[in-house]
């Protein structure tokens, strides 16, 4: 017997001085959004948000957004070693659980392209029910570290953001296999969903 796929509210958080105040058009906001939708089975619900880079914006941002019930809240921009990039601060400012490993795993697929990747912070945490990862900026590294590089047998993050968000509380992701396979160990699969 199939069910239907679980609906998720994911918050998506572009931070950007100059994107912010009409300087230029954002990039980021698209690029999360069609990725997800390519990525997700399930029915979405989008909170963006376009934000300057300032800590104690970022911080009330992510709040917000976990407060209003989104299970997954995905930033791009700031993440870099640059004076206003503070993106990281503001997320760890909010965690009560780091998860170092998505800011490691992101690093390790962006040096197969270019060595600045170690300049780069990202990290991700979670907050009650909440799994918020810092992305790179750059549209191409936002769709290579969600999905990584099969050709190679590198993972992209986004195949264990499921089984987090299963374990924290939050609804069943299931994926579009052909865009990025989701993880989970068998005794957490569901039987046939949403056929």
């Amino acid at each position: 017997m199939s069910t239907a796929f679980d609906p998720v509210k994911i918050g998506i958080v572009s931070v950007s001085d100059r994107a912010s105040t009409g300087v230029y058009e954002d990039k980021g906001l698209p690029a999360l959004q069609d990725w997800l939708t390519r990525a997700l089975k399930n029915p979405i619900e989008f909170v963006p948000r376009l934000i300057p880079d300032e800590q104690a914006v970022i911080s009330a941002t992510l709040v917000e957004l976990v407060n209003a019930g989104c299970s997954l809240v995905l930033t791009t921009g700031g993440t870099g070693p640059a004076l206003r990039d503070v993106t990281p601060e503001a997320t760890l400012a909010i965690a009560h659980k780091e998860m170092p490993g998505f800011g490691e795993q992101m690093r390790q697929i962006s040096l197969k392209f270019v060595p600045t990747a170690i300049l780069s912070r990202q990290t991700a945490v979670i907050r009650d029910k909440s799994l918020v990862i810092n992305l790179p900026g750059q549209p191409k590294a936002i769709a290579e570290t969600l999905e990584g590089l099969p050709a190679l047998g590198t993972p992209g993050i986004f195949a264990a953001v499921p089984y987090c968000i299963d374990l924290i509380g939050g609804p069943y992701l299931e994926t579009d296999d052909a865009v990025c396979k989701a993880f989970r160990p068998k005794s957490a699969i569901r039987a046939s969903t949403g056929q």
